[in-house]
Parts: C-alpha cells; sequence; structure tokens
C-alpha cells in the first residue's frame, strides 16, 4: 500500500485524516447503500437523478447503470479494505501526550485541577 493509494480511498470515503473507525464503517455503509445495484431497482432515470444527470441527452441504460453501479461499489470496498489494512496494522501510541491530545478535556483537568481560580479550588 502506498500513502497515494490510501489518500485515494479517503477521498473516495470523503473522510478527513482524523477519522475514527466509527465514522469509516458509517461511511462505508452509507456509500455501499446509496450505491449498491438493487438500490435504485435498475430504473436509469432514479440514478440519473442521483448522478445529477437529468440534461435529457443521454439517458443511462439500466445495464450502464447497473455496470457503474457495479464498479462503483467494487471501488468502495476496495477502499475500505484498503482502510482497515492501514488501521489494522496502526501501531497505537498510548503516550501521556496522545492521551491529551485525543482527550483535551483530560488535558486541561490534568493542567488547571488544582488551580485555585479554575480548578477544585474555586467555588
Amino acid at each position: 500500500m502506498t500513502y497515494e493509494e490510501l489518500r485515494a480511498a479517503l477521498d473516495l470515503f470523503d473522510l478527513d485524516e482524523g477519522a475514527t473507525l466509527a465514522e469509516i464503517k458509517q461511511r462505508h455503509r452509507e456509500l455501499v447503500k446509496r450505491h449498491h445495484p438493487d438500490h435504485h431497482g435498475g430504473d436509469p432515470a432514479d440514478d440519473a437523478v442521483a448522478t445529477g444527470d437529468v440534461s435529457g441527452h443521454r439517458q443511462p441504460t439500466a445495464a450502464n447503470t447497473d455496470h457503474r453501479n457495479q464498479e462503483l461499489i467494487r471501488q468502495i470496498n476496495a477502499g475500505y479494505r484498503l482502510i482497515l489494512d492501514y488501521i489494522h496494522n496502526y501501531r497505537f501510541s498510548f503516550t501521556r501526550e496522545e492521551f491529551y491530545k485525543q482527550n483535551p478535556d483530560q488535558r486541561l483537568r490534568h493542567q488547571f485541577g488544582n488551580d485555585p481560580l479554575w480548578g477544585n479550588g474555586w467555588r
């Protein structure tokens, strides 16, 4: 896997660099549901509306629509597998700095918890 492949998968999912596992899974479900060939029942007019192609010049056929959706589903699933592979091989950091970065409220409690004005001493 290269960084460019990972970035392309994140772009396909429209995720930023700080996505959680829950966000990744939710986005995958949304994309599969939206682009699954059975979603539109094979009606090319529905797909034209979904893709914004309502010009009426070239109406997609049901076969072309199904093929496009199947290809998109393949790309979505491949991107999902790539992101999950990256996550499963990721080395997590359990340092104090990383903990406070992930939990800013705890960082503030640690930093100002004993302060007489901001912490527990203030009444």
